[in-house]
This record gives C-alpha cells, structure tokens and sequence, in this order.
C-alpha cells in the first residue's frame, strides 16, 4: 500500500521530468541564430556605472551619452546592474556579480523608472544596449534562498556551496539539472527585455551554464524582439543556436604576450589563422585590450602593453572581430578601478577621444572592418621586418584598409614586400591623402602606427 501511494504521489513529477528532458532533446533552434542586422557594423562599449562619475547613477552616466555616440559606440554594455548581496560581501560595496535579486536594480544607480528613463534615452540616440548577466550563481542571501531553496546546488550536509574551483565565496553555486532553475531563469532574463525594451545580454562565465539552457533563452527573447548576445566563452558551439559574439580571451592574452616579448609576429599570425579555424563564419569575436577583468586584476593597458598601448588598440581593433572600448580608456586611463570599493574614474581632457572616435567610425563606415561574414579576411603583408612589424590589409568589394604596426620597442626601417598595396588613400590619424607602393621605404619609431583606408 505505501509503495503504490508512493507511485502515484511521484510518478507523474517523473514524467514530467521526463517529458522537460525530451522537450529539451527536440526543440529545433534557428541555426546560425538571427543576428540583428544593426550589428552587423556595430561598436561595443562596456559602462562600470560605479566607477563613471563620483554620483555613480544611471542619471550622472546619461550625461555622457552624447559624447559616446559621437565617439562612434553602437552597443553599451552594463556590468551588473542588480542589489548586490550583503552576506559575505567583499569590500564594503561588494561584486556586481554577487546578486540578490534579479528582479530589481541596484540602489546605488537609481531605480527601475531611472534604468527605464536611461534604455530610452539610449534609443532615441541610436544606441542599444545589453546588460551583464549572471545565471551561474548568485548572492549568499538571494532572495531565491528563502522563496526556492532547493534550486541551488549543496554539499553532503546540505548546505550552499560556492561555484565549484572558484574563490568566488561571495556567491553561491545554482543546480540547472533542475528545470525548475532553468524556467526561473528564462523568466528573469525574459523580464527585462519585456518590461524595460533591452536588446540583448552579456552572459557572465557562460560555458559554466548548460548550452541547451542558453538555447532555449534564446529562443524565447528572440519571440519578443530581436535580441544580440554575447559570451563570456571562447566556446564554439555557442554560436550554434545562441550567442552571436563570444570573447576573443585567447588573442588578447596573445597581444600581452607579444608586448612582453613572449610570443612572436609569426606565431601571432598563426593563432589568428588557427582561432578563427575554431568557429563558424557567422560568429563575432569581441576584441579588446583591457576590460573590467584586465584592468582590475591584471593592470592597465600601460602596464600590460607600456608604450605600445595605442597600437596594440589600433590591432584590436582592425583584426576581424568588434572592437570593446572599457569605461575610461578614451581619457588614458592609466590606475586600476577598486572592483569592491568606489573608485571613480579620473576623466581628465579625454586624451585619447579623438583616437578611438576614428578607429570606431572606420569601423562602422568600412566594410572591410565589419563584423563577421560581413568583413574582409585578414592578409599579412610580408615586409624585410616582418619579426617587428605586423603589416596587412582587409577588403571588401570596394573598401580596403591597409594597417602598419610597429610592434617593438626599437626603430625599424622597412619595405613591403607586396604591390596589393599600391594605391591612392587617406591616412586615418592623419586625414592627408598618400599614395602607397611598395617600393617605398617606411621608417617607424618604436610603437608607430599608421592604418590607411580607401
């Protein structure tokens, strides 16, 4: 009698369960997933609402939405923007990536109708924006530990356990075996693409969360609006029915190594070649030379790549890919921001404004540079220094840019080995008309650059 009353209790939650895995196993996904056609020439920007002015809130950040869109920023990306958790907290003000509730925003930004305020003035200037999201984990004292309990991942006594091989003990490990985790996600990330018009998400950690559950997050925001998604992976599967754009980490860590003298031209070009091997034609790869990572753990793009910063910027942002630009780089910053503690940016006079306002309007004027299958391929120039300068060119149908880096800390003199070159065009930091053959004799001083379009 207690086994058969024990049958019909359970059996049909076995069923169900059953049922949710086969849904899973079944649902057939668009595949490349539909990228918004907006992103095709995009630019993306990442805001540390905290650090960006001394009020740290949506209303302050607003202020300098003119100035980005002018920069040439298409895509802002927000770190985090939910309450932070209190419990085990690091620092006084804690981890944006410690979050208490999912449903609601951070009072130290503003609240909803502020963020709500901010996503409309972002649209009306042409801009779009995603927000940082963490679905692997969440604060100590979320309110899911109290209204879901049972949806976190515990240890034998049956306690919260923080995410496996991390030091992130401020947070607390979820269970996406459960489909009851999975469908309160969905609901969450759902939310704010409903009720605040957002277009898309960057995933924190997003190979550590089940592909088929980013799948099916897709899929469901894409039945509201369009949306673009980003990766925190370098994961080519994502790009089967997920993410558009994954991080390009392998390649920026390679530029480290070049400014450090611990990885060669030649090897560098071969990792170009053997990453870009590694993921469909339609995937976007995000390039960068510092974000909130690397300037808070790993240093300044000054003590990363020194005198080199400018023109390791300018390689980001030409390879193929979209080029990142973190909140404080187009004033040089050169500290890095405290992750826990407030720490605002020192803005200055915006020197280096004008350089990357023209890297990223080439960017979304030259279809060369466009991301994707709707850029040109990479073609390494061979020089007589090819083991100091990195030379080569991009094209597609009519535009082409040519892109000259000195990627040492010596003079060099040169010639390009290449008559793919010869032709008329304007220099972009220089805005004077040349005309280019490669019998010419190039000198560069250490670092120089020069990136030339048609």
């Amino acid at each position: 009698m207690i086994i058969r009353t024990l049958l019909t209790l359970f059996l049909p939650l076995m069923l169900l369960a059953a049922c949710a895995d086969d849904e899973r196993a079944i649902t057939e996904y668009p595949s490349p997933p539909q990228t918004p056609e907006w992103a095709q020439n995009a630019t993306i920007y990442e805001v540390n609402v905290r650090q960006y002015s001394e009020e740290g809130t949506f209303e302050a950040f607003a202020r300098h939405l003119p100035r980005l869109k002018e920069m040439g920023v298409d895509i802002l990306w927000f770190m985090p923007i939910h309450p932070i958790g209190e419990v085990e907290r690091k620092g006084s003000m804690g981890s944006y990536y410690s979050v208490k509730d999912y449903f609601g925003v951070n009072p130290e930004f503003g609240d909803k109708d502020d963020f709500r305020q901010l996503v409309s003035e972002i649209h009306d200037l042409g801009m779009y924006v995603i927000l940082d999201w963490v679905a692997n984990h969440t604060a100590w004292d979320a309110v899911w530990t109290e209204t879901h309990p049972h949806i976190y991942e515990t240890d034998e006594e049956g306690n919260f356990i923080i995410p496996p091989g991390t030091d992130w003990d401020d947070t607390i490990q979820l269970n996406f075996d459960l489909d009851e985790t999975r469908e309160m996600m969905h609901e969450a990330l759902l939310y704010w693409v409903e009720e605040f018009d957002i277009d898309g998400y960057r995933c924190d950690v997003a190979d550590r969360v089940p592909t088929d559950f980013w799948n099916e997050a897709r899929r469901r925001m894409d039945e509201i609006k369009p949306v673009f998604m980003l990766a925190e992976a370098e994961t080519p599967e994502h790009h089967e029915h997920a993410f558009d754009m994954s991080y390009g980490w392998e390649t920026h860590h390679r530029m480290n190594q070049v400014a450090s003298g611990e990885f060669t031209l030649s090897q560098f070009e071969a990792h170009l070649a053997e990453n870009r091997e590694q993921f469909p034609d339609h995937a976007y790869r995000m390039q960068f030379t510092s974000n909130h990572d690397e300037n808070s753990w790993n240093g300044t793009v000054f003590e990363r790549y020194g005198d080199g910063a400018e023109a390791f910027a300018v390689l980001a942002s030409t390879i193929p890919g979209m080029p990142l630009v973190y909140s404080g780089q187009e004033a040089a910053m050169d500290k890095r921001l405290e992750f826990f503690e407030k720490d605002p940016i020192e803005w200055g006079d915006y020197s280096l404004l004008d350089f990357y306002t023209r890297l990223l309007h080439l960017n979304r004027d030259n279809k060369a540079l466009f991301n994707g299958i709707h850029g040109g391929e990479l073609v390494r120039l061979e020089t007589t220094s090819d083991d100091q300068v990195f030379a080569f060119y991009r094209e597609k149908d009519e535009d082409k840019v040519i892109v000259l880096l000195n990627l040492s800390d010596e003079a060099v003199t040169f010639e390009i080995d290449s008559a793919v070159v010869s032709g008329s065009y304007t220099g972009l930091f220089t805005n004077s008309e040349i005309r280019l053959s490669d019998r010419d004799t190039r000198e560069f001083g250490p670092w120089e650059y020069a990136v030339y379009h048609n």
